[in-house]
């Protein structure tokens, strides 16, 4: 909802010819062999999204429009008359399945991830039916301009995710990062730590878990009108019953996204610095 940033924030342009990050995201699935597009929003916004992304995208690959609406896959359930808040992003996954036709990946429309994420998720899909998780180092994804959160990955002996652990208001400080815990007591940390980013791969399966998880959720949380079902915490869940495998890939790019309307400038910056690199054409889809 950018309520930090001040907007809708998937729509700000940050490329030289008012390229938006989901563009460069699709420009990047594409050349990974992704082949369908599938935007989750709300409804009260489709018309910017069809504007902007969908007259530039919708000739070059299959383009999907769902709706995360309150009322979905509720199965019964009432929405709680003062809630306004989306479901969070397990519901906003969840919501995709009607569109959704074989393994897929899971991304924020405002995050930029890189190409090596996407090539990293195609190379696993084509060895392995488990679930997977492209991480990034924390000191890559705090904002100079306020603080973060961030989930942090912890894995078992053979590499794979075992738990994400949601750590809030983390700070960029010159030895790392820091955060306060729940006790209130300051923690420090170095910066290499793996977080997830919402960088995730999924096969079709994970649909009726993310179904199960919803339904316990509103059963358990549902009349609180800023609870939210997330990604990192539902699939933690699954990890730690043995109902998911979850590979851990680490991305060999940088990440950047828009959490301020400060930080608009800085990745206007760093598209600039890639295209002056040769990673991406100017102007994209030429």
């Amino acid at each position: 909802m950018g309520s930090r940033f001040g907007g809708v924030k998937q729509v700000q342009p940050v490329g030289p010819h008012g390229e938006l990050i989901i563009e460069y995201s699709a420009f990047d699935a594409l050349r990974a062999g992704f082949g369908r597009l599938v935007l989750v929003i709300r409804k009260d916004i489709e018309k910017d999204f069809r504007e902007t992304i969908g007259r530039r995208l919708e000739s070059r690959m299959d383009v999907q429009y769902v709706f995360q609406e309150l009322g979905a896959n509720l199965r019964g359930a009432q929405v709680p008359p003062d809630r306004s808040k989306p479901w969070g992003t397990a519901h906003a996954t969840l919501v995709a399945q009607p569109a959704v036709r074989g393994p897929f990946a899971v991304i924020n429309a405002d995050d930029f991830y890189g190409a090596s994420a996407y090539r990293t998720l195609a190379a696993h899909f084509a060895a392995s039916p488990d679930y997977a998780m492209v991480g990034y180092p924390l000191s890559q994804t705090l904002s100079e301009h306020g603080t973060v959160s961030r989930g942090l990955c912890s894995t078992d002996a053979a590499g794979r995710l075992r738990a994400i652990t949601e750590i809030t208001k983390i700070e960029k400080v010159d030895s790392g990062a820091r955060y306060t815990d729940a006790q209130g007591q300051p923690q420090q940390l170095s910066g290499a730590e793996i977080v997830s980013m919402n960088f995730w791969g999924f096969t079709p399966a994970v649909f009726p878990q993310l179904e199960a998880a919803f339904a316990s959720f509103l059963a358990t949380r549902g009349q609180d009108p800023k609870a939210e079902i997330y990604l990192p915490t539902t699939l933690s869940d699954l990890n730690a019953r043995g109902e998911a495998r979850i590979a851990l890939h680490r991305s060999e790019d940088a990440w950047f996204g828009l959490t301020y309307r400060e930080d608009l400038a800085a990745a206007q910056a760093a598209i600039r610095t890639l295209v002056a690199d040769g990673k991406y054409p100017a102007p994209l889809w030429g």
